[in-house]
């Protein structure tokens, strides 16, 4: 809120029950969770119907929350991933066949390491793919690439905006360890861009391209030399100390910047102080 009134802006936090209002505004920005069933992404669609500058766009929702898609995407622009296979109850000995134990699975709707197993053994990957394919006709198998920290690269209107590495839970293959009811994440690392190597950011850049031109997190491993895209996420985290902690309110002054020149493109901005 700062950063936008420092510009000139003037903000106001709304929930899901001001969709009627959005058209007063110029912009929507969305901190919410985002997926299609979710009422962020419809209101995401009426602000872009109603011609409001708009971070998470519908499309981009769309998009980063179906692994499926995401997959499919990275594999038709020659992106590095995991090896990766699309699954469903015909092709399971097949993918089998051409992934070695253990194997990540993945829902189409998987967010914050929920809806992803590791499948240790061949029985575990035909019990979990079971029970996967009973709520998705389709589900992820991809290439298990143990590293102690997967990169998490920001992006807005297709420029870096921040790096992070997010270290795997304590004792986990995972950032977020889930167990008892209870969530442990791992430890983080603010890094400065121009620290961060540069086929990493060329790398985020290529992924998040065919996405859109909004607000991305690209989640990049690099193990033995190698880089593979794990994923690309819309409304990525933004916490104080944690991916602003390098560039502080720089950052969130870079994100307020990307509204008011999207703003001032417009001939007619609705709200101004």
């Amino acid at each position: 809120m700062r950063a936008a009134e420092r510009l000139g802006l003037c903000p106001e936090l709304i929930d899901r029950d001001a969709i009627a209002r959005l058209v007063e505004f110029d912009a929507l920005f969305i901190r919410e969770t985002t997926n299609v069933n979710h009422p962020s992404y419809r209101c995401a669609r009426k602000a872009e119907a109603e011609g409001l500058v708009v971070i998470d766009d519908p499309l981009s929702i769309l998009r980063c929350n179906n692994k499926v898609y995401l997959a499919e995407m990275l594999r038709r622009h020659r992106l590095p991933t995991p090896q990766t296979f699309t699954v469903h109850h015909r092709n399971r000995q097949e993918v089998l066949s051409r992934l070695q134990a253990p194997i990540v699975l993945k829902q189409p709707d998987s967010a914050f390491s929920k809806g992803v197993i590791k499948a240790e053994t061949t029985a575990d990957f035909m019990r979990i793919t079971d029970e996967l394919l009973e709520k998705s006709a389709l589900i992820i198998a991809q290439e298990y690439l143990p590293t102690s920290f997967d990169w998490r690269i920001g992006i807005i209107d297709r420029r870096p905006l921040f790096a992070c590495k997010y270290y795997m839970a304590p004792g986990h293959w995972q950032i977020y360890r889930r167990e008892g009811g209870q969530t442990l994440a791992g430890d983080y690392e603010a890094v400065a861009l121009e620290r961060v190597p540069a086929r990493v950011l060329r790398l985020a850049l290529k992924a998040a391209e065919p996405v859109g031109a909004g607000f991305y997190g690209v989640d990049i491993k690099e193990a033995g030399g190698r880089l593979a895209v794990i994923e690309i996420n819309d409304n990525p985290s933004v916490e104080s100390e944690v991916e602003d902690g390098v560039a502080g309110a720089e950052l969130y002054l870079t994100v307020m910047r990307v509204f008011l020149e999207r703003i001032e493109r417009r001939k007619t901005p609705r709200c101004r102080s």
